[in-house]
């Protein structure tokens, strides 16, 4: 029986969605795809092809320009349609028209040294699958983290099972998992749903430790695992990633060629019927679900319903596309009953069951929306902050009616203490 070392109950919320249709992990392209920067991120960068070029699958297009090893490549044999950049030469999106002759990017598979692993990943675009805590973003090129947490379980409402996503990848797994684990000299953490092992015991020399995950709300999210089992710390980073791209890194040292898809899961109020299916990063969201959607105004998210944002693309790191129904805007009320009825300073935070679950039982749920509340980030960082990232408070934030704000409130708090660590 594996070691199963639970962080609480947490919570199962109930999330309106239409019952799967359909094959199972049906492949679907979308005829256009998008290059985005990681959610939260303003990367600098430098085109390698311009507007009208043809491009293979998984060969470069752009590259950071603080680090022009990080590159950015093509999710699918495409013509580069549009190229939109922010002052200052910042990503906004590389716009591709699907060509469903076009060939496929081979990367040079030597990658028998950590340094040579790193400049592959970095150059085959698989670097940004790697998060690091604390602050998040993709770790840079050359820094060592203290450990490195694998999710294979996702407890997001409607999220895709992992495991389903490893179905036939099982070597390819298991090769990218002991590939990563020469990054790290400290420990390799594998978050799985409980059933059976992932791996077998004595790959990586032993070093890698499996943790069990119950089926509720935030037991399959990367950052009370890594508050449990391996803190976080200024001095000492963390990395996480998600199972199916561990896998995608087996099959690129095996064959040279990035993996076209992911499992994806389609759901929301919004549809008459949810798929899952194989598509590529960066998809359409329109594509995906349009056929899916019933009539009236809706938006899209890339993500899950807590923690997702309104996207035309599948976001770098998202396995879910959420359609909502577009609700009316509410009347604008006078200025005086706002007064009246709504005071300045911020609605107390009621102790109860429900949000020291939405925390995972992990954290003192109270003291941290307290800290988080006041600016006090020397006690948020006591409590585990370095830790978490937005996806982590999305459900306490669920439980408190969206008053709090927690994610504002957590992004704002890790950017103090990121540029006070800089100073």
């Amino acid at each position: 029986m594996m070691p199963c070392l639970a962080i609480g109950a947490g919570l199962s919320p109930r999330i309106q969605s239409p019952c799967v249709t359909g094959p199972d992990g049906q492949e679907h392209i979308t005829e256009e795809a998008g290059i985005t920067a990681p959610a939260g991120a303003a990367l600098r960068v430098e085109m390698l092809v311009g507007e009208g070029e043809g491009v293979a699958h998984g060969q470069p297009v752009a590259r950071c320009r603080d680090h022009p090893e990080v590159c950015f490549t093509a999710p699918m044999a495409a013509t580069v349609a549009s190229i939109r950049l922010h002052p200052g030469r910042k990503l906004s999106e590389v716009v591709l028209f699907r060509d469903s002759g076009g060939d496929s990017h081979h990367h040079p598979t030597q990658a028998e040294t950590p340094a040579a692993l790193r400049r592959l990943m970095q150059g085959a675009g698989l670097w940004q699958s790697l998060r690091r805590r604390p602050f998040g973003g993709m770790p840079a090129p050359s820094e060592t983290p203290s450990a490195l947490v694998v999710m294979a379980a996702d407890t997001r409402p409607h999220a895709p099972d992992p495991r389903r996503a490893l179905k036939g990848h099982e070597e390819a797994f298991s090769r990218g998992l002991a590939a990563l684990a020469t990054l790290t000299e400290g420990p390799v953490i594998l978050c799985q749903s409980r059933g059976d092992a992932l791996f077998d015991k004595g790959l990586a020399g032993g070093r890698i430790t499996t943790v069990g995950t119950g089926p509720r709300h935030p037991q399959g999210l990367a950052g009370f695992h890594i508050h449990a089992h391996t803190p976080a710390a200024l001095d000492c980073p963390v990395w996480d990633i998600h199972a199916e791209d561990v896998a995608a890194l087996g099959d690129l040292l095996a064959t040279g060629h990035v993996a076209a898809t992911r499992l994806v899961r389609v759901a929301g109020a919004a549809l008459r019927e949810s798929r899952v299916y194989r598509t590529q990063p960066g998809a359409d969201l329109r594509g995906l679900s349009q056929s899916l959607m019933l009539p009236g105004p809706h938006i899209l998210l890339s993500g899950s319903a807590l923690d997702g944002r309104q996207a035309h693309w599948l976001g770098a790191n998202d396995r879910q596309v959420t359609a909502l129904p577009r609700e009316a805007a509410p009347g604008k009320r006078h200025w005086f009953l706002t007064a009246l009825t709504r005071s300045a300073l911020p609605k107390p935070v009621i102790p109860t069951s429900a949000l020291t679950q939405a925390f995972g039982a992990a954290l003192p749920a109270v003291a941290l929306v307290r800290a988080l509340a006041s600016g006090d980030d020397e006690t948020a960082m006591k409590l585990g902050v370095l830790s978490l990232l937005e996806e982590d408070v999305a459900l306490a934030d669920y439980v408190l009616g969206g008053e709090a704000d927690l994610a504002r409130l957590l992004r704002a708090a890790l950017d103090r203490i990121a540029a006070e660590f800089a100073s």
